[in-house]
């Protein structure tokens, strides 16, 4: 299925429906874009790896909550977290209550403030660019891995980073517009 023409006129990828609303948002404001800054970073690996199973609207009816619970991504913070942190988000209805992904949340934290001496995790994450980037003109040519998400996916495992498998890796390369996503045709792709 190609771009979807809405009833204002513009045509955006499928998945972003066709009426305002937080998909259609999220679609026409964010996702694609460059995000910058080791918390931008740290909060959509973390979303992505909570959506792990679920619908992405799930998580963002969700993210202001999981912004609060986990203190705006602050690695520094969030690595800090204990036993008590921990029993406090499993008691939180506002956001994905699951322990393994709660763990790895404090994890990948960890991993991050350990990654900062070697460049960082916004760094580590942009080096995996695809030379030749995708350019779907449908939702059937997109992949859901690519061998630059395997590669991301290896990368972090090495520097210590849990839930961060290849397909997650993807949607967060395509969700922090370390290349472009949108489907030739949606109005938002460039150029």
């Amino acid at each position: 299925m190609g771009p979807l023409t809405g009833a204002d006129g513009l045509a955006r990828c499928p998945w972003a429906g066709d009426q305002p609303g937080l998909m259609r948002d999220y679609h026409d404001h964010e996702w694609g874009r460059p995000v910058h800054g080791e918390a931008a970073h740290l909060e959509r690996l973390t979303l992505e790896a909570f959506q792990s199973g679920l619908s992405w609207s799930t998580i963002l009816r969700k993210r202001e909550a999981f912004r609060e619970v986990f203190r705006g991504f602050d690695a520094d913070t969030v690595a800090r977290f204990d036993d008590a942190d921990r029993a406090r988000l499993m008691d939180d209805a506002r956001i994905v209550r699951n322990r393994l992904k709660i763990e790895a949340a404090v994890t990948n934290a960890r991993a991050t403030v350990a990654l900062r001496e070697a460049g960082g995790l916004e760094a580590l994450v942009l080096s995996f660019a695809p030379e030749h980037p995708p350019a779907p003109t449908d939702t059937a040519a997109v992949a859901t891995t690519s061998p630059e998400s395997v590669a991301l996916s290896k990368g972090l495992k090495k520097q210590g980073f849990v839930f961060v498998g290849p397909t997650t890796m993807q949607a967060l390369m395509e969700a922090t517009g370390v290349f472009d996503p949108h489907l030739v045709g949606c109005f938002r792709r460039a150029g």
